[in-house]
């Protein structure tokens, strides 16, 4: 790889000395460097910045300086044009993120070195339709979450799996989930943990007022619909977290496969189990 792109969460306060330390490095070594994410630090340098999507349209990889959240929204924006993450954490530990912070420089002599893998996850699309057209379309890595405001009664739901009716749940909300995103929200919300190699989505209702109501695990392909019942509460779309839509009275919400995967490189340093074991007896903090 002759061009790595670098992109900061500049909430981060050691973020600025470290992305310098890397350039530095990476610029030792024979290689070309860009960065995205960088603010008045870049004055005085010869630092050029681009745009996440410039940026991911010119280097081979990108590291990611950050958290589980820095990690999602990048693969959300750069996820298309196929170019590998590799995530260094900055934060708790992370289910995401490759290396820990003191493991910086062993970590850069295996990227430029080829020592290494590429790992991909599945990641989703949701579309909404209101009124028969199409209006938006999001990407995620972790989930689609249809949830209500804070202060609204529950929504009703009415829920489709390859056309096929399946219930109008009574809930809090929805969510859709890869296999990545299944140790987030959907944890929370009762789902089961799936190892992030299978593909696979699950459908797991929020607090739903049925008894019978269950999380589903579905096939890959499948098209999940989501139908919303008319009703007066405040309505979300989000994905990941991040990013969404409010939704209005009998919008359609249409969640399947993305037509692209996000790319990990993997030096083999941290099992998934290894990673969730630790993760859970910490009690679940995350930077997401």
């Amino acid at each position: 790889m002759d061009c790595i792109g670098i992109i900061l969460n500049l909430e981060k306060p050691e973020a600025e000395t470290i992305t310098k330390n890397i350039v530095r490095w990476l610029e030792q070594h024979g290689k070309k460097v860009i960065v995205s994410g960088v603010g008045s630090f870049c004055a005085g340098t010869n630092y050029t910045v681009y745009s996440e999507d410039d940026l991911a349209g010119k280097a081979d990889c990108i590291i990611v300086l950050g958290g589980d959240g820095t990690l999602l929204n990048t693969a959300r924006n750069t996820s298309v044009r196929g170019i590998p993450l590799f995530g260094v954490n900055l934060g708790q530990l992370g289910f995401l993120t490759e290396i820990e912070l003191p493991d910086i420089t062993p970590a850069l002599d295996k990227l430029i070195s080829g020592n290494y893998l590429i790992e991909e996850r599945m990641m989703i699309q949701a579309t909404v339709i209101r009124k028969g057209k199409e209006i938006s379309k999001f990407y995620g890595l972790n989930d689609a979450v249809i949830t209500k405001g804070a202060f609204a009664r529950i929504i009703r739901l009415k829920t489709y799996v390859n056309h096929e009716f399946v219930d109008i749940f009574p809930a809090d909300g929805l969510i859709v989930s890869t296999p990545t995103g299944s140790t987030a929200y959907s944890l929370s919300a009762g789902g089961p943990l799936v190892a992030p190699n299978l593909e696979l989505m699950i459908v797991t209702p929020i607090c739903p007022h049925t008894l019978y109501s269950r999380p589903m695990v579905i096939d890959k392909n499948s098209i999940v619909k989501v139908e919303l019942q008319d009703t007066q509460a405040e309505v979300m779309l989000t994905m990941d977290g991040q990013s969404g839509l409010r939704l209005e009275p009998f919008d359609d919400v249409i969640v399947q496969r993305a037509p692209f995967n996000a790319k990990f490189m993997k030096l083999n340093q941290r099992g998934f189990y290894e990673i969730l074991r630790t993760k859970l007896k910490e009690g679940g903090n995350t930077d997401v």
